[in-house]
């Protein structure tokens, strides 16, 4: 039984196909893992996701930014940008499963024995584990009842709080778990989110930092496996694990075979966007 992690899929489905058949993945006890943003931009967003579906519990994923607008889109929330390649979902007509499916998807997931998280942007520096865990349980209760998930989908698209804070309303909290969990890159010291600047030099700005580079003590014995972050690429340490390598944008798509204790190196495979 092999865990396999693999980067931001967003709709390139023939690279993943490829790489499933590369690591000679068996549906009946291997586990694939996806660091989110599964749909959009890229050419096959549907056949990703009924590929995904049809893994059952053979697939653990976590939902990205991308995700959750498809979600919005598909509640008629949102209206496709020029850029959106998820009209053969929206079409679907299996449209209404595909989306009681998403919405049943967690934003973080953690795995004790194999001392890994799985998360789509990464986790906010001034939470533990156990608290970033508790705030995302709370938007998967949300979201696991349609109505309740349609009314928070209408109020989430925000850039503030910028901070958080236990004297935070309920709304502000879920805004800012979401914003956390699906679209978090730079952190100020103070705990600010920036979620406007995406490029990645290797160089921090004294207010602008990227969040693994604040110390968090509570992930010292985990692998933080992510992605969201192209400009980033690869990133493999004894803690984190970046897998979003740009495969839509013309790139490649990472797999990481992920070892059963954390003082053991991933396997790392490659296909060609």
């Amino acid at each position: 039984m092999a865990y396999y992690a693999v980067g931001d899929i967003q709709g390139c489905y023939d690279p993943l196909a490829r790489l499933l058949d590369k690591v000679n993945f068996d549906t009946n006890k291997d586990t694939l893992l996806c660091v989110g943003d599964l749909v959009n931009r890229g050419p096959k967003s549907l056949k990703t996701l009924r590929l995904l579906k049809s893994l059952k519990n053979q697939c653990v994923t976590v939902l990205g930014n991308h995700d959750i607008h498809l979600l919005s889109m598909i509640y008629g929330i949102r209206t496709p940008r020029q850029n959106d390649t998820v009209s053969k979902v929206i079409e679907a007509h299996d449209v209404t499963e595909i989306a009681l499916w998403l919405r049943q998807q967690p934003l973080m997931v953690i795995n004790e024995k194999r001392k890994f998280v799985l998360c789509h942007a990464g986790i906010y520096p001034w939470w533990t584990l156990e608290y970033a865990l508790e705030q995302a349980q709370d938007i998967h209760d949300v979201f696991s009842n349609e109505d309740k998930c349609i009314k928070l989908l209408k109020k989430i698209y925000s850039n503030k709080p910028s901070k958080w804070s236990h004297d935070l309303g309920k709304l502000q909290r879920r805004r800012f778990t979401i914003n956390a969990f699906t679209r978090m890159r730079f952190c100020s010291p103070k705990g600010h989110l920036n979620l406007v600047e995406s490029g990645y030099s290797g160089k921090s700005r004294k207010n602008r930092l990227p969040w693994f580079h604040i110390e968090n003590q509570s992930i010292k014995n985990h692998r933080i496996i992510f992605g969201h972050w192209s400009a980033l690429g690869l990133m493999n340490t004894k803690n984190f694990l970046s897998l979003d390598t740009g495969c839509v944008w013309g790139r490649e798509m990472t797999m990481a075979r992920i070892p059963k204790s954390l003082d053991k190196p991933v396997t790392l495979y490659t296909q060609p966007a």
